[in-house]
């Protein structure tokens, strides 16, 4: 480090250099950086280093302080890192704190797909879930879950089947749970089941019914919205939903859903009974795959939409 320190005074010393050269080099001997670069990587340094990378050296002092007081650098932004090129000495921009920060919540908000889904889901906790005796055994159910998929993503685990009245938080809890599991790398699929549905009806004509149900069934996990308050239709319930249901249940994906129903109103659902018709064997194999893929957990409190209270 003697040797170094010595050279660039003997830089501001030499006969022929500018007042303005001397400035530069005061002020990049004085860095305190520099000067902690410059005695760990000593041994491999060039004998002249310092001298023919005076230009790299004020420029990572230039935007460094720049950096340090907040402002744009040259790359807004990046921050300035000296690094060795060759014994010699040169500058590179990485990624500063808040580029870094911003860069993982953008990953993280992209492995969490919401179709249809309320706007406050992107948002969605489980810390910020408020907790009430109604919703505690949902909150634990919900965390043991996604606790149990963070620590092992291969296994297979049974998913949550919220049910509950309306306005109670189920679709919240999904999101907070979607959200959790996005902070671990695990992407997620949160789909509004009622407007699928629609969209699927609409897919016939376009010849686009296989793909669609392709790109559900194979969501790392699946969580679906609201089942049972789509209109009933023996198409979808067989053809799309049977589907997709088989799949998961094969190949053993976690799944969730959320409904106003409890497992056996939603088999009356499926069953038609609503409507007049009675295909209980239909409707059974659903379940089936409904009570595989998830176990049913009772969420109640009061209905947070009349309060306006989005939770």
């Amino acid at each position: 480090m003697q040797n170094l320190s010595a050279q660039m005074q003997q830089l501001m010393n030499r006969r022929g250099r500018g007042a303005e050269f001397n400035r530069m080099m005061s002020l990049v001997l004085k860095d305190t950086d520099v000067q902690a670069f410059l005695k760990a990587n000593e041994a491999e340094l060039d004998a002249h280093a310092v001298e023919r990378s005076a230009s790299h050296l004020y420029e990572f002092c230039m935007q460094n302080a720049k950096a340090k007081r907040g402002e744009p650098t040259i790359a807004p932004g990046y921050a300035p890192r000296l690094r060795l090129n060759d014994h010699l000495i040169d500058v590179e921009y990485v990624p500063n704190q808040q580029m870094i920060a911003e860069s993982k919540a953008r990953e993280q908000r992209e492995l969490v797909t919401a179709v249809s889904m309320p706007r406050d889901i992107k948002d969605a906790t489980l810390a910020g879930y408020e907790q009430t005796p109604e919703r505690m055994n949902a909150i634990v159910a919900a965390a043991d879950f996604a606790e149990g998929l963070v620590k092992a993503p291969k296994q297979f685990h049974q998913g949550l089947y919220l049910y509950g009245p309306f306005g109670v938080g189920k679709t919240y809890l999904l999101g907070a749970v979607a959200n959790n599991l996005a902070e671990h790398g695990i992407a997620s699929t949160l789909l509004h089941l009622p407007t699928f549905a629609v969209q699927m009806k609409a897919a016939i004509s376009q010849g686009a019914v296989l793909p669609k149900i392709e790109q559900v069934q194979d969501a790392p996990v699946l969580m679906l919205d609201d089942i049972g308050a789509e209109s009933f239709s023996p198409w979808f319930r067989d053809e799309v939903l049977g589907v997709i249901l088989q799949h998961r249940m094969e190949e053993e994906l976690p799944t969730c859903f959320s409904s106003n129903k409890s497992m056996a109103d939603l088999t009356d659902f499926l069953a038609g009974r609503d409507t007049g018709s009675d295909e209980a064997t239909k409707a059974e194999r659903i379940m089936q795959r409904v009570k595989f893929l998830s176990r049913e957990i009772v969420l109640n409190g009061v209905n947070r939409r009349e309060n306006k209270v989005n939770h």
